[in-house]
């Protein structure tokens, strides 16, 4: 077996479900859950109709590349939604349609990363725990950059030192970030791509909550569009990862894409030719539709706000906490361990949170996810309230 596979550790959710294992919960509530990042919003009407309407694709072997209106629809989305110049986006090179953002983010460190160099894969900590396990089963060594309040939650890049910059082969960014929500800036975006060119790295961009964000008139930058914006419309290093399961409320469809840098795209394509993990064509259909249209886009976020406002409202006072610049996560501070937080939460409130140290990593002593709570406020709004007063109830209990 891959020896690899040993220095995999357990997931956020199997750590959570040993935590829990053994308490019974005292409150005969019914269970609410915000531990998972699953959108419950109902998904537009328009992509199960394109799904149905295509379900003769059965007969047909998916192209690893996907359909040609697809990529199209993608392109379309990119120039219109990041204000990129028109013809920027080359959809037969510069686009490819995967099975969500997960599998790709997992399997973009196979192509992307020579583990004969003693690599380095940087990534923020706290964060997506994909991004760890793809550079260790690259065979390459995870460094974590640490985001934290001091730092307004966005990963301290200042505190990167430059040999560990000249052994970076592949850098995770995730904006607005999972599970801080932070966003960052077009600045600080474009002096990553100028270091990328520098010290000879890729920047893959995990933006599958771009459009979940608060004020319609300033949507999160991109890295395309922060590229664009210096004059790199080659995209050069920059490759962005994006999915319809938050947007859309998707995520049983595992529809995403993959964009930017052509000569990497077309590595990667390669790579996946022989990985075999091609998006059915009724799914890509279903994809579509749901790329072309914003209106099911812009109701999803008026409902975000809605439940952000209510929630916050209740836990004012009460918990540490501030609406982030975009997604669909809390990240309170507690007055106790967050692992006791959450096991008390559960046996009083039969509320299920997150710990926060389950999303990090322990570096220098310091375990940024420590004493923090990931709250995804993916329930129906009467369920997120109900959770927040349960909530109020269990902090005042301390």
């Amino acid at each position: 077996m891959n020896p690899n596979l040993d220095r995999l550790l357990p997931y956020p959710f199997e750590r959570l479900a040993a935590l829990l294992d053994a308490v019974a919960p005292a409150s005969e509530a019914a269970r609410i859950t915000l531990s998972i990042g699953e959108p419950k919003h109902a998904p537009p009407a328009l992509i199960a109709e394109a799904l149905t309407a295509r379900l003769s694709g059965l007969s047909v072997y998916p192209a690893t590349r996907g359909l040609p209106e697809l990529r199209a629809a993608i392109a379309r989305w990119l120039t219109r939604r990041f204000d990129l110049p028109a013809g920027t986006i080359d959809p037969e090179r510069q686009v490819l349609p995967v099975n969500g953002t997960r599998e790709a983010l997992f399997s973009f460190a196979q192509a992307v990363v020579d583990s004969g160099r003693e690599a380095l894969v940087a990534m923020p900590n706290p964060g997506y725990q994909i991004y760890e396990g793809a550079a260790l089963l690259a065979g390459a060594r995870p460094h974590y950059i640490s985001c934290t309040e001091g730092n307004r939650f966005l990963p301290d890049f200042d505190s990167v030192a430059a040999d560990v910059w000249r052994r970076c082969r592949l850098l995770y960014i995730c904006s607005p970030g999972n599970p801080t929500g932070a966003v960052i800036p077009q600045a600080s975006l474009q002096r990553l791509i100028a270091m990328a060119e520098e010290y000879d790295f890729v920047i893959a961009a995990d933006e599958c909550y771009s459009e979940l964000y608060f004020d319609e008139a300033t949507p999160p930058v991109g890295l395309l569009q922060a590229a664009a914006a210096m004059g790199h419309r080659d995209y050069r290093r920059c490759i962005v990862f994006h999915s319809l399961s938050k947007r859309s409320n998707a995520p049983g469809l595992r529809s995403g894409f993959v964009a930017g840098d052509a000569r990497i795209i077309e590595r990667y394509f390669h790579y996946r030719t022989y990985h075999g993990c091609v998006m059915p064509l009724y799914h890509q259909y279903a994809s579509i539709a749901a790329w072309d249209d914003e209106e099911h886009v812009v109701a999803n976020r008026r409902d975000y706000r809605e439940k952000f406002a209510a929630v916050l409202a209740i836990l004012d006072g009460s918990l540490p906490v501030s609406r982030p610049d975009g997604g669909f996560y809390l990240w309170p501070s507690l007055p106790v361990e967050d692992t006791e937080f959450a096991r008390g939460l559960f046996a009083r409130e039969n509320l299920v949170v997150l710990p926060g140290r389950y999303l990090a990593r322990e570096v220098d002593g310091l375990n940024p996810g420590r004493r923090r709570l990931r709250i995804a406020l993916v329930p129906p709004l009467a369920e997120c309230v109900e959770a927040a007063r349960r909530m109020k109830r269990y902090v005042a209990s301390l």
